[in-house]
């Protein structure tokens, strides 16, 4: 019992950290708009991002990767005893890891060369003077994945390519999500158009943590309840005190090195290597906490 649990807040803290741009664009439009639609974007804005993204994704990686369970068979699969249910998940297992342990690590790197930051551990701020060097960088990484996978399945070299072009697609969608906002900042624009593209950039920003999650677990319900839990969260913090959640400086440091090391689990794990299934969320509390301590001394100091 107490896996799950751990499975769940881990989930949870990770979903919450890795949303929190998200929730930051969101009370930024939503202060833009009238209290009606803010009311209704908070209510039924967290059942979509709860049941459909949070839990839809998940179900429907599991259903594509493992297209003979059928819809319902995906969904189920994790509570079934059947030696066939379980041998399909087995097979498709590698695959789903090994395309998900690359978007993360192409997402990690790509933080590490290109994004602004708050430099938070020594080596970082070299990193960012290289930032020509990124392309360069994954496309060695994704060579070595796919070389050393089609030693051993060419199914698992295939998935690094598919988590390769997932994120060079999202990345694209993210990069318009930004430009989005400030048209959503803008007057003229109704609440519901502006409600409308918060659905898309909430379901755009959530694929980060939706592959996350399968480094914590194949189970599609634990993943909605943990992910869910945390879109909740990130809800919270968006009628909150946002401010407060931006002066944590460190916050996003953690979230990118978690999910560096969420990615490195994965991959590690579809190569054959056992990792136990605490691994994922301890580090994860133990990383996050880190840099949310390095957050707090900073602000502590005169």
């Amino acid at each position: 019992m107490l896996g799950p649990i751990l499975t769940i807040l881990g989930l949870c803290l990770f979903e919450t950290v890795t949303s929190v741009d998200n929730a930051v664009i969101n009370a930024e439009v939503l202060s833009t708009m009238q209290p009606k639609a803010r009311r209704w974007f908070l209510l039924w804005g967290i059942l979509i991002a709860v049941f459909i993204v949070r839990g839809g994704l998940p179900w429907m990686i599991v259903w594509m990767a493992t297209p003979g369970l059928g819809p319902i068979g995906a969904l189920t699969a994790t509570f079934s005893s059947d030696p066939s249910v379980i041998d399909a998940i087995h097979q498709s297992a590698p695959l789903l890891l090994t395309g998900g342990g690359t978007f993360l690590v192409f997402l990690f790197f790509h933080w590490l060369f290109l994004e602004p930051k708050h430099f938070g551990l020594i080596g970082e701020q070299f990193f960012a003077r290289q930032g020509a060097w990124f392309f360069a960088v994954v496309s060695i990484i994704l060579a070595v994945i796919v070389w050393y996978a089609l030693k051993l399945n060419p199914m698992m070299a295939f998935g690094a390519v598919v988590g390769s072009t997932a994120f060079f697609i999202t990345h694209g969608f993210k990069e318009n999500a930004e430009q989005a906002e400030k048209s959503l900042l803008k007057a003229g624009m109704s609440d519901v158009a502006k409600i409308f593209y918060l659905e898309v950039i909430d379901t755009t920003f959530s694929i980060d943590s939706v592959l996350g999650a399968f480094a914590f677990t194949l189970s599609v319900p634990l993943i909605l309840l943990g992910s869910g839990l945390g879109a909740v969260v990130v809800r919270q913090l968006t009628v909150g005190n946002i401010d407060r959640i931006k002066s944590y400086a460190y916050l996003k440091n953690g979230a990118m090195y978690s999910i560096l090391i969420l990615g490195m689990i994965m991959l590690l794990d579809a190569f054959g290597f056992e990792i136990p299934a605490w691994v994922s969320p301890v580090t994860t509390f133990v990383v996050i906490g880190w840099f949310w301590w390095k957050s707090v001394r900073q602000l502590s100091e005169p």
